[in-house]
């Protein structure tokens, strides 16, 4: 029997195609949304995560200004300067501190120059915890050895900034040449993977920043628990801060690597919920389109359906036929909606990997993706037609063979 209500459903769809494909596009539309930005909210997601997971489990991350305002902490010019360092390097627990400064320069390579962003390094302390604790491995040469004047190239580097530069070649920083000493694997971001590394001696040298860095690494000792050596790090800060200011509240958040993956899980949560909430305004619309359309349908087929009745026809069998009507809008509008959202979602990673940007975002698509835009689809499709195949059962068959 279920065959029978569809191909009646599909008939009585066919018959009114114009109207039944407006609704569609309601429904297309919301999901389109959904998809669209769900896939690309989860690729930004992984994107910082596996950034994230490189690091240690016993690695700390300072930053000024207060952890609720992060970004604007790290890019708002705001740093800590080397009396913070050297408060971080007192506290008990602490092995090795890496300042992490960056700015934009001018790179020479041969007759080509390009702006492009360089960053420092205490290569003297911290080349094995950059190798062991954060994943640092060159792809081609080695890694920059400490007063050579080496530095080191995002695997993107060779590709979009400077295509004919290999190991070896020399480079025009600001003035100062240097020699290309390896090209490292994928740190995992495309800022990352675009960047020019170098020890923090060199990079003070060439933008002449004496001091400053927008974030600190810390790795801590073998046998502490990295909440105290936090409360430790806190603690030397704000004593730095009394002695020199008289000042009690710290200007500075500190943070484990645990703490700010959290932090970005709850983040992107949130976010992802906005935009589901966002999106169910246009399926709800679309929803709204589907009962209106079944309840003309309803009142143009009054006839139909007393025949029906008085055939034989009991009011489960008039909602089934309704609700596949409903039903098959909403799958079709959800098989439009995926496909069109997964376009969007890969379009916008291939435009932003083939600008030079440093903004890197990967689509996340995944099959449990889309089986819940057509799920989620159709469920409205059927939700929508509800009332309206509720009415139709409960039409008379005496009365609607009279309706004109």
């Amino acid at each position: 029997m279920s065959s029978e209500y569809f191909k009646i459903a599909f008939k009585n769809l066919r018959a009114r195609s114009l109207r039944s494909w407006l609704t569609i596009l309601g429904i297309v539309i919301g999901i389109f949304l959904v998809i669209s930005l769900l896939s690309l909210s989860e690729g930004l997601k992984n994107s910082i995560m596996s950034e994230l997971q490189t690091m240690g489990g016993d690695m700390i991350i300072v930053i000024p200004g207060d952890v609720t305002d992060m970004m604007t902490a790290m890019m708002g010019g705001v740093e800590l300067k080397d009396r913070e360092i050297d408060a971080i390097k007192r506290a008990r627990g602490v092995d090795v501190v890496l300042e992490m400064p960056f700015a934009g320069a001018m790179v020479r390579h041969y007759q080509q120059t390009e702006m492009a962003l360089i960053y420092g390094i205490d290569l003297n302390e911290g080349l094995t915890v950059l190798h062991e604790d954060m994943g640092w491995e060159a792809s081609r040469g080695r890694l920059a050895l400490p007063g050579r004047r080496e530095v080191m190239v995002g695997n993107l580097v060779p590709r979009d900034i400077f295509p004919d530069l290999v190991v070896g070649d020399n480079l025009t920083i600001e003035g100062r040449e240097f020699v290309v000493s390896g090209v490292l694997r994928s740190l995992g971001n495309r800022e990352d993977d675009l960047a020019i590394a170098m020890d923090l001696q060199d990079y003070r040298d060439v933008t002449g920043r004496r001091e400053g860095t927008p974030v600190a690494l810390v790795k801590m000792h073998d046998g502490y628990d990295i909440n105290i050596v936090m409360e430790n790090i806190e603690r030397e800060l704000e004593d730095s801060m009394v002695r020199r200011r008289g000042e009690d509240a710290p200007s500075f958040s500190v943070l484990s690597s645990e703490n700010v993956i959290e932090m970005v899980e709850s983040i992107m949560g949130i976010l992802q919920i906005a935009v589901i909430a966002f999106a169910s305004i246009a399926i709800v619309v679309g929803g709204i389109g589907i009962m209106n359309t079944m309840y003309t349908s309803v009142k143009e087929r009054t006839k139909e359906i007393g025949l029906l009745k008085a055939v034989g026809a009991r009011g489960r069998h008039i909602i089934s036929i309704f609700l596949f009507e409903a039903g098959i809008i909403g799958l079709v509008g959800g098989v439009g909606g995926v496909a069109l959202g997964i376009l969007l979602a890969l379009s916008v990673e291939n435009v932003l990997a083939g600008a030079n940007t440093m903004f890197h975002l990967q689509a996340h698509i995944s099959l449990w993706l889309v089986l819940f835009g057509l799920a989620f689809s159709f469920s409205v499709g059927c939700i929508s037609g509800i009332l309206p195949a509720r009415q139709a059962a409960k039409l008379e068959p005496v009365e609607a063979l009279r309706y004109e």
